[in-house]
């Protein structure tokens, strides 16, 4: 009997020993890694394999760290990111963009980074313009911006010689003259890349809303003496010039032109002048030789300026992320100079950085020194902003689009657009 005791002891013993065994190391598997759940919305398959590149690097240098991308189709990604936010789910880092940044603001969804910014030891490195960005909501950075859209002006050196164009037009009174004269040199010749849809506003307003001297930088729909831009003078005259761009220097079809079809006839050499953003680069060098186009600075206006649109994305934490420090850690990565750089070298926007400017030629040379202009002179080149926290913005493409076209098209006059444009502005 006691040999029995003894031996139900030891085997008790031993099946205590097991089960905490066991219940340690099923704990320790339960921890594990920490996961980051990285919500992307300007999916396409190039960017997503660049952030994949950038998430290996970073789990490499922390294996107790893993993330987990989340890449929806472009066309759905926005409005999945505001199901996932409203509904709580687990999200540790997002992708946010200039026209979504106020409404997750509003709904209380997006982490203020003021400390984490104030602690990072490349803080003081990000450009005025990136600060700005990151502020657009209640002067109060939501987001770290990762790079920036500004226009620059794509030409067809090639075909300007052919023509027996020695110099590059330095005003939009220029480019338009020469777009003129090259349209009348040889059949199917013509002069400007028009953008016709798509948010084809922030090419027009650009060249028109230049020749206006004191357009607010807070609302490009504004001066500063608080009239409506469109309504000035200056902007009159220049709406009636950008018509009579239409109709003496684009393909007639040109009013229906998108990106596409704009980068499309600059490269076939139909249109030898393209006003277009930074990512339109590697399309263009992809299929012309350096020697057959440059970028320059966006012609000024009459006003001795132009007033520069500055398109952005970046990262933010959600509220209810319960990874904040960690996400932290992993935003201040990906947007670290030397990250950001090669991020923005091959997709092609550009840097947030200012010593990327300094230090790395491939944004300060080439066909890039024209937005390093742009950037390092803020009186010439002046950024403002579009309201993006009005109600009215997410409605008003269509609408410009629309009424635009009637105005092209000759069945409404500039009075009567602008009109239309200052009541729906009201």
């Amino acid at each position: 009997m006691k040999h029995l005791k003894k031996t139900l002891f030891v085997l008790l013993m031993v099946s205590l020993v097991l089960s905490s065994s066991f219940a340690a190391g099923s704990k320790e598997a339960a921890a594990g890694p920490l996961t980051l759940t990285f919500f992307e919305t300007m999916t396409s398959p190039s960017r997503t394999a660049q952030i994949q590149e950038v998430i290996a690097k970073y789990e490499e240098l922390n294996p107790n760290i893993k993330i987990n991308l989340v890449s929806p189709p472009y066309e759905q990604a926005d409005n999945k990111l505001t199901l996932m936010l409203n509904s709580n789910q687990e999200l540790d880092i997002i992708e946010v963009r200039d026209h979504t940044v106020k409404q997750f603001v509003n709904n209380n969804k997006l982490v203020d980074l003021t400390s984490y910014l104030a602690s990072w030891d490349q803080g003081d490195d990000l450009l005025p313009l990136t600060m700005a960005a990151a502020k657009t909501v209640d002067d109060t950075a939501y987001l770290l911006p990762q790079f920036f859209f500004v226009k620059g002006l794509f030409v067809r050196t090639d075909i300007l010689e052919k023509y027996g164009f020695t110099s590059m037009p330095k005003t939009t009174e220029e480019l338009y003259a020469m777009s003129i004269a090259i349209t009348n040199k040889a059949p199917n010749q013509y002069g400007f890349g028009f953008r016709g849809k798509g948010s084809a506003f922030k090419i027009s307003d650009i060249l028109i809303l230049s020749d206006v001297t004191n357009i607010s930088k807070d609302n490009i729909y504004k001066t500063e003496d608080g009239q409506f831009s469109f309504s000035t003078p200056a902007a009159r005259k220049a709406v009636a010039q950008y018509v009579n761009l239409y109709k003496n220097a684009v393909p007639s079809d040109g009013i229906n032109w998108g990106f596409n079809e704009q980068v499309n006839a600059f490269i076939s050499g139909t249109t030898p002048f393209l006003v277009q953003d930074p990512d339109t680069v590697g399309m263009v060098a992809g299929a012309l030789d350096p020697s057959q186009y440059t970028v320059i600075p966006m012609p000024l206006g009459k006003s001795g300026k132009t007033y520069l649109d500055y398109g952005f994305a970046g990262l933010g934490i959600p509220t209810t992320s319960k990874n904040k420090d960690a996400a932290w850690d992993f935003i201040s990565f990906m947007v670290n100079a030397e990250n950001n750089a090669d991020f923005c070298r091959t997709y092609g926007p550009l840097p947030v950085h200012t010593s990327t400017y300094a230090d790395d030629p491939y944004f300060s040379s080439g066909v890039y020194k024209s937005w390093e202009t742009e950037m390092a002179s803020p009186e010439t080149y002046v950024f403002v902003k579009y309201p993006l926290d009005s109600p009215k913005y997410p409605a008003w493409s269509q609408v410009q689009e629309q009424s635009m076209q009637a105005l092209l098209l000759g069945s409404s006059t500039v009075d009567a657009t602008i009109a239309q444009w200052e009541e729906y502005w009201k």
